[in-house]
């Protein structure tokens, strides 16, 4: 599933599970050590958790983030999943 984040400077996030399980995330764009670190650490957990753990961080002043955005997507695949 490709998701477009807003508010942040990637430009698309990719998602793929497999169940309830993360099985990988890809952002395009964006601070690529941080995003591939992010994608890295929820790959094999639980959607719920992931989510759970990085929905509502903030980039500095801005009122979200890549982790952020991620739970948005994170929360649409699961839905289209379901």
């Amino acid at each position: 599933m490709q998701f477009r984040p807003q508010g942040v400077c990637s430009q698309m996030i990719n998602v793929e599970l497999d169940g309830d399980t993360i099985k990988s995330v890809q952002f395009v764009g964006g601070c690529s050590g941080n995003t591939q670190g992010v994608a890295r650490l929820v790959e094999g957990m639980n959607v719920d958790e992931a989510i759970a753990r990085i929905e509502g961080i903030q980039c500095g002043f801005k009122p979200t983030s890549c982790p952020d955005q991620l739970a948005k997507a994170l929360r649409m695949a699961k839905a289209q999943d379901n």
